[in-house]
């Protein structure tokens, strides 16, 4: 019994460092592309120059090694940043800054659509 309760007590824990890590993959990688658009932009423009530059030499895969190193540099930042983070203990439902994790919706806010006054009286 003190087994299965060993075993249950880590499968929980792995399961939460998983979905830590995971929840900060997707925030980071967010962040990166909403808000740092300019530097995204630069990035696209130096791979496109790059791209071009490296045609003459591979003209098969010039593109395909450009994009490539790109988006492996970009997931391996991301994903190392993200297991610090996580190995560090910093977990996403704890950030202040990022309190849409937690927040459990107000029963008195509730959404007013355009169509609902012509079918919120419709019960099914």
């Amino acid at each position: 019994m003190a087994i299965a309760r060993t075993e249950n007590i880590q499968r929980s824990a792995f399961f939460f460092i998983a979905k830590s890590f995971l929840v900060w993959m997707l925030i980071l990688e967010v962040c990166f592309l909403v808000i740092g658009f300019p530097v995204v932009t630069l990035i696209v423009a130096g791979a496109s120059i790059l791209a071009i530059a490296l045609q003459p030499i591979m003209p098969a895969s010039a593109v395909l090694l450009v994009v490539s190193f790109l988006v492996g540099f970009n997931l391996l930042t991301v994903a190392s940043v993200s297991a610090a983070l996580t190995a560090k203990g910093i977990h996403p439902q704890d950030v202040s800054w990022l309190g849409w994790l937690n927040q459990e919706p107000d029963p008195l806010q509730t959404p007013v659509y355009a169509a609902c006054p012509l079918t919120c009286s419709i019960e099914r």
